[in-house]
């Protein structure tokens, strides 16, 4: 009875036989559907808009707010449509906090890093700590856990575990089938996780770096209807035809809208979305989040009408949101108010009608609400003590190289993608061949797993820095020049329950605890990346290489879903025959 009252009344607000409850005036509003601007009102009813029109002269009573926006543009609130928030190192309430100032009013998060730790807990966990924020999060369940055979995860994610999760309301696809080549090949699990999606009626959203021809066929035939792995127009213009949408990628660690910018054309903007994959909390503060895409793409040449609706609209079209990504009658009053489409630069955001940010900084009512609402989680005991292993010693990252040749992973400059090196055996050059030995550490079930291997083009030169960022399956990275710093820098992260650190000459020089599965912590988003800046100046002065990462490029350095050598906790990895390979031969 109680909705039937609230259309009612929306509809007769809409007609002008009653008030909204707020009006907002003198103001240009922003048509995804057309493309162009009108001069009208909106009227908002229960966070609802009601009607565009004008509104404001027929306004009867007191009652009624009015809302001047001195002339200013307002366009829908923007959608993120693939993130995965652990990556951003923060908890969910302070992900909210950084980027609701930017313009985000809705998410599509996969939480595949914390499900890699804690499985369906850190799932429970990830959709309990979502819950109460003032922006929504949807999710799409990890479709890969673990990414792949040769990875040791925390758990392993079958069909019949994540069936009964797509009832719920937030949950609205399958993330990422990373594991195209069991896709195109009937893998009975695989197989049975899409069709538990298709019959929930739920996306399934794709990762098919390089596929073409029948392969493609294959995998879009199966039913994955979308990528973010394009690197190259050609690569993304053949799987438009083959009918999925494209997600243009402009992250921390990988960019491609530079080499995307062909669909913004005429043809492909209709099924093109804006994501960010991975985004570090220093992007967050100092670039933005997709308001820096949509800017990124007009000083590139786009047009700004579909930059918006290509962060908006399409996202909302292609997951099913109903009533997100629009400013019109019966849609969310969720939108951003701007100087200019052509310039973007956000002055206040609004989530379901009322001021939720204002100047780049949330109102004082939004952040008090965040945090009062932000349930504890304390019962999540695997996602807050997910480390489950001894100490190491120095003895641990011994390797005995037998042959003349040896693997080295090779990084390169700008890419997540690495390729093999073969040198000789000879250790006592290696620091002046910029290689460093790297060890990935086994942390959630206690096997004792140690995987060792060589690396190229990191640049260390003394000391030793870990990690338990690892992707997939987040174990414990280290990668160092002398054993015994590596065991110091691995048991400095175990001791913090996960996290960063950088040990020099037997002493720890910096961390960053992430208590939270190993990937993320508690702590402000300007704190943390002051800390993260910090260690990244302290790796610099060990010698590590100018532009990169060095912990973003040692956490995709146990990545065994992209080309073309990897470490896991068994030893280096070929990503295409997803087979152990010895390090020396």
């Amino acid at each position: 009875m109680r909705k039937q009252e609230e259309l009612k009344r929306l509809i007769s607000v809409a007609f002008g036989r009653e008030n909204p409850d707020v009006i907002f005036t003198n103001c240009s509003i922003f048509n995804v559907f057309t493309g162009d601007l009108e001069k009208k009102d909106i009227a908002v009813c229960n966070g609802v808009i009601a009607g565009i029109g004008d509104y404001a002269d027929a306004a009867d009573g007191a009652e009624v707010k009015i809302v001047d926006l001195n002339g200013l543009t307002v366009c829908p609130g923007l959608i993120d449509g693939h993130i995965h928030i652990e990556s951003s190192m923060l908890s969910p309430k302070e992900f909210a906090k950084a980027v609701i100032p930017h313009g985000t009013t809705a998410v599509v998060t996969d939480p595949h890093e914390i499900a890699n730790v804690a499985g369906i807990s850190g799932i429970e966990f990830m959709l309990e700590k979502t819950a109460r924020l003032p922006m929504d999060v949807y999710f799409v369940l990890p479709s890969c856990v673990p990414a792949t055979p040769l990875d040791e995860a925390g758990a392993t994610l079958s069909a019949s575990d994540l069936e009964p999760l797509f009832k719920r309301d937030r949950v609205v696809g399958l993330a990422e089938m990373m594991n195209a080549f069991g896709t195109v090949r009937n893998d009975e699990q695989i197989i049975k996780k899409i069709l538990s999606a298709k019959a929930a009626g739920k996306v399934v959203d794709g990762h098919g770096p390089g596929l073409a021809g029948n392969e493609l066929n294959a995998y879009v035939a199966a039913g994955v209807k979308s990528d973010h792995e394009c690197m190259t127009f050609e690569d993304a213009e053949e799987k438009l035809r083959r009918g999925q949408w494209i997600m243009i990628r402009q992250g921390t660690a990988a960019k491609n809208l530079e080499k995307l910018m062909p669909l913004f054309g005429e043809k492909y903007y209709t099924r093109c979305l804006l994501v960010t994959d991975d985004k570090n909390p220093g992007e967050l503060i100092s670039l933005g989040h997709i308001d820096y895409i949509i800017r990124e793409a007009i000083r590139l040449g786009a047009d700004p009408a579909r930059a918006i609706r290509m962060a908006s609209l399409n996202a909302a079209e292609y997951f099913g949101l109903k009533g997100k990504g629009a400013l019109a009658p019966g849609y969310k009053a969720d939108f951003v108010v701007v100087d200019s489409i052509e310039s973007f630069n956000i002055r206040q955001v609004y989530y379901g009608g009322e001021l939720i940010s204002e100047k780049g900084k949330l109102t004082d009512y939004v952040a008090e609400y965040i945090d009062e609402n932000d349930s504890h989680g304390n019962e999540y005991k695997s996602v807050y003590n997910s480390f489950n292993m001894p100490e190491v010693t120095a003895e641990d990252f011994k390797i005995e190289l037998t042959g003349s040749s040896r693997r080295v992973i090779g990084l390169v400059p700008g890419e997540i993608f690495t390729r093999e090196i073969i040198t000789d055996t000879d250790t006592s050059k290696d620091a002046e061949r910029d290689i460093v030995k790297l060890a990935l550490i086994e942390r959630h079930k206690n096997t004792g797993h140690i995987g060792i291997g060589f690396m190229s083009g990191y640049g260390l030169k003394k000391g030793a820095i870990a990690s338990s960022v690892g992707h997939d399956s987040h174990n414990l990275i280290v990668a160092g020049v002398n054993d015994s710093d590596m065991a110091i820098a691995a048991n400095a992260v175990r001791a913090n329950k996960g996290g960063l650190a950088v040990v020099n000459n037997g002493r720890v020089l910096g961390s960053l605890p992430l208590p939270i599965a190993g990937l993320m912590c508690e702590r402000e988003a300007d704190e943390v990346q002051c800390n993260l800046e910090d260690l990244k100046n302290i790796a610099a002065d060990l010698g590590t290489a100018k532009g990169i990462d060095p912990f973003m490029s040692l956490s995709f350095a146990s990545l065994p879903v992209i080309p073309e050598l990897r470490i896991t906790t068994h030893g280096l990895a070929k990503v295409d025959t997803q087979s152990i390979v010895p390090v020396s031969f």
